[in-house]
């Protein structure tokens, strides 16, 4: 059993990788959700969570820039992610990596090329250190054997992996992974959950994870929000352990315990 790493730092100013201030987002008379703050802590791994339709992929794209909010305020490793321009909004983006749920490889390059993109497309390094990193890369996430092949010739579980080494090509302090553990099996979850354990111990990553997927939350998070459809916000935060155990609030527990709300 993995048992998820404690959080690198505490709470304070410098501690903060993320922080996001009275955050709405609609589509025209749509709600999706409104007043969302919280913190991301440094060498946490945090995860938000909740049902169907509750915005979760869309406030990870708020969170590294696809699109604005519609009120509030994001800021990611200090800077505002609206704000930021230019050669500085440029700059940000190569300092967090984005793990997207379907895995996002070209499929015209091999693993080992979709890996060093990043740094060919962002640094000045020689080619041959280049393929020396990302094969390093590759290696950390289980993958040196497969550098030549095809993304056509992986498993589900071995396209994640590769997406996560991609992520990590440019060394960033946070990395986003959304719906890591869609479509795969539940040995291969584990072993995807395992995985950003120990990126997130060993090489001090900060992770912001998008899922619904029960085990993984309770292997993976120091802490997690939880978004609902109906509340258009945040109806708890904390360590998932002790929300499993000890939250109240019938929708929270419903997740968490697997059973229906009145409602459903």
């Amino acid at each position: 059993m993995v048992t998820a790493p404690a959080p690198a730092t505490t709470p304070d100013a410098n501690g903060i990788a993320a922080s996001l201030r009275g955050v709405a987002m609609r589509f025209g008379a749509n709600t999706v959700f409104q007043d969302v703050s919280f913190d991301v802590w440094r060498g946490e791994v945090f995860v938000i969570l909740g049902g169907s339709g509750c915005g979760k992929s869309t406030l990870l794209k708020l969170m590294i820039g696809l699109r604005p909010p519609s009120e509030g305020t994001i800021t990611i490793l200090g800077e505002d992610i609206v704000a930021v321009r230019g050669e500085a909004r440029r700059r940000l983006k190569q300092r967090f990596g984005v793990m997207f749920q379907s895995g996002a490889l070209f499929g015209s390059m091999t693993v080992l090329e979709n890996v060093a993109l990043p740094m060919a497309s962002f640094t000045t390094l020689p080619p041959e250190a280049i393929e020396r990193i990302a094969r390093t890369k590759l290696g950390l996430v289980g993958l040196a054997d497969a550098a030549l092949r095809m993304p056509s010739q992986l498993s589900g579980g071995m396209i994640k992996r590769a997406a996560i080494a991609r992520a990590i090509a440019l060394d960033p302090p946070l990395v986003f992974l959304d719906e890591p553990s869609a479509g795969l099996d539940p040995i291969t979850s584990a072993g995807l959950d395992s995985l950003i354990v120990s990126l997130a111990r060993d090489l001090g990553i900060t992770f912001v994870v998008v899922t619904h997927e029960l085990a993984s939350i309770l292997t993976i998070a120091d802490r997690v929000i939880m978004l609902d459809k109906e509340a258009k916000g945040v109806i708890a935060e904390g360590d998932p352990r002790r929300l499993k155990e000890e939250s109240t609030h019938p929708v929270v527990r419903a997740f968490f315990h697997r059973t229906e709300t009145a409602a459903g």
